[in-house]
Order: C-alpha cells, then structure tokens, then sequence
C-alpha cells in the first residue's frame, strides 16, 4: 500500500478553472486560472473550452516546474451525469460520451472529468471524479412529489456533503455507514440531506427551486402564485429561471448575494436586511427538522458547512432552533480540492472499491 500519492485535481468553474497539486495530503501547488469573456466568447459550447482549458493547465505546471510523469493519478470535479450513486468513478469513455454530448445537461464542472481524462492519458494514468452532483441515494418514498409527472430529484452539493459526513463520522468517533447524520450546506445554494448509514436518503433539489431560499435562490415557494407568473406574459422561460436560479433569495430581497454585504447592512441598522437574513435561517432550520423525521428523530449529529457558516450571526439563529434535534457541529467553508484528493486515495489505498459508470 503506498502512503503517499501526487495527484492533480482540476475543479472548472465558469469563467476558472482551479488546480491543485498534492503529495499526500500536502498541497504543493495550488493556482486559480481566470478565464475573461474574451478567452471563451469563441466557443459555443462549453464543451469546446477543455482544450483551451487543460493547454492553460499544462502550460502553467510546464512554468512551475511540475513533470506530469510523476503524477499517481488526475481527479477532477465531476459534471452532470445519469444519476449515479456517491464514490469515486473512473472516467471512462461511457462518461466521456455523456458529458461531451452535455446528454444530461451543459454546466462547467463537465469539464472536470474531459480535462482530467486528456491530462491523465498523455501521462499514462487513470482519471477519477468523485461525488458529483448527481448522487443519488435517495429512499423511493423521497420522489413521489405529489405530482405523477414530476419525480423529486437529487441535485445537490454531494461533494462536499459527502466530504463532511466523513469528517463528523471521524469526530464523533462513529463509522459513516453506522451514522444517522444531517447535514446543511450552506454556499450560494443550499442543500439539507439526511444521511443515513452512509447513503443520502432524501435532500431537497438544491438547483432547481426546492427547499430554503439562498443568497441567489429562491427555493420553494407557493406554486400558486408562481403559475400565475409564469402565464402572466411578462417573463420568458430562460428570464424567470434566471429570476430563480441567481437572481433570487438575497439578491431579490437585498440585491447581493454577498453576506458580508447583508451583515454590514444589519449593523447599520437595516431591519429588512436583518428580516430577510433571519427568514434565510429559519427555512434552513424548519428543512433541518423536516429532514429529523425522515430519520425517525435518530439523529447522530447535525452538521453545518459552506461558506454562510463563517458568520456567527446566522449559524447562532439556526443553532438556537434545532438544538434540541441532535449535537450541532460546525465546519466552515468547504475544500472540493482535498474532497476530490481524498476520494482518488480512499480507491487507491483499496479502502473504498472504485465504481464504474454506464450510459443508459
């Protein structure tokens, strides 16, 4: 068993592309690639940008002296797929058909596991993903919506959630498939999962509109009036989305989506800000307990991470409603980097079986 690995992990973002270099846990190199809208105003598809993207990724390790030959192996984010469960995939040329072809979706992170595949294969080694946003593990009683056309799915922050669960699992000193935990991210998006025995077994769609509103999301909200809307001839499709999806939640209210900006407006004295924010955490706390009872109220631990976790003010508001659950931990931020380094190991090490992914 090797102890030690070097391995490159590539995380795309929209207008970036993120690296990391680590040897063991240790980061040696760590550089974000911005990319402006004249670099990318050539391509139509965001497929077309992997090999602009992975020659400014070679390029870049060529200037700092990085010989791809001594990698162990490449991870990068992984995209929109079938729905698959947690775990680390080899990317194969199933999943590179699927991502290229955007047959599930066009987003950036598809980029992660094409980029990776290219660098990997001119090195002679594998390239993995791991945890993408796809997981799903949800129970059957978790998709009925009430709706016979419309079945709940999983789309959430299952990296890092992922990630977390085994944090708290170390921490309490419980295996994660032994661990009935929920777990709040709490970014841009948020996703409250149930995570029980290892499994995610029900958590709201964090993109498309489920769940607590968000700094840039509007999450669930009364379907009534939003038919109305939606027929009142005042927006096209791709304009309300975006009024949902990015331009929701605190923007709508508050017109940012920074919560830094909402915490300066609050010590001014803003009572809407300070309305607006605390209504924020009141639906994360009302999913927290709705998530309670799909655990049958066994809950382990309940554990908040994401870049909103970095404020005391927020995380004092849910605390104070949803301790009586279960303990409350907390874990700011998140690191997709060690997330996507940890996962490659674990199948490396033969502490987790590598999983193998298969187009419909």
């Amino acid at each position: 068993m090797k102890k030690s690995y070097k391995i490159l992990v590539v995380n795309p973002g929209s207008t970036s592309t993120k690296i990391t270099v680590f040897n063991g846990k240790e980061v040696l190199f760590e550089e974000t690639l911005n990319h402006t809208t004249e670099d990318l105003k050539n391509y139509k598809k965001i497929v077309d940008q992997y090999n602009f993207r992975k020659e400014a990724i070679l390029n870049l390790l060529r200037l700092n002296n990085y010989d791809l030959v001594e990698l162990d192996a490449v991870a990068g984010r992984g995209g929109l797929l079938k729905p698959i469960p947690g775990g680390t995939y080899k990317v194969n040329r199933d999943m590179l058909s699927d991502l290229k072809s955007a047959k599930y979706g066009e987003h950036a992170s598809n980029l992660g596991a094409i980029i990776s595949y290219e660098i990997a294969n001119s090195a002679g080694i594998d390239a993995y993903i791991v945890d993408p946003v796809v997981v799903d593990e949800l129970d059957d009683l978790a998709r009925i919506s009430g709706f016979p056309e419309i079945t709940r799915k999983s789309i959430f922050h299952a990296l890092n959630q992922k990630a977390i669960a085994r944090r708290v699992a170390i921490d309490t000193g419980k295996e994660y498939e032994q661990s009935n935990l929920i777990i709040a991210h709490l970014g841009g998006g948020i996703s409250v999962a149930a995570h029980r025995n290892g499994k995610v077994v029900d958590v709201n769609n964090a993109l498309d509109g489920d769940g607590p509103f968000s700094p840039e999301r509007s999450g669930g909200v009364p379907f009534g009036d939003l038919m109305k809307i939606c027929f009142s001839g005042k927006y096209e499709y791709q304009q309300l989305k975006k009024q949902f999806v990015g331009q929701g939640g605190l923007v709508a209210y508050l017109g940012t989506n920074d919560a830094r900006v909402v915490l300066g407006k609050i010590s001014k004295g803003d009572k809407k800000a300070k309305l607006v924010y605390k209504a924020m955490a009141y639906q994360i706390a009302k999913e927290i307990a709705a998530q309670s009872a799909v655990l049958n109220g066994k809950v382990d631990c309940i554990a908040l991470t994401g870049g909103l976790t970095k404020d005391k003010l927020i995380i004092s508001w849910i605390k104070e409603r949803v301790s009586f659950l279960a303990p409350v931990k907390v874990y700011p931020g998140e690191d997709e980097s060690s997330a996507l380094y940890d996962g490659v190991v674990r199948v490396l090490d033969g502490v987790e079986k590598g999983n193998v992914y298969r187009s419909n």
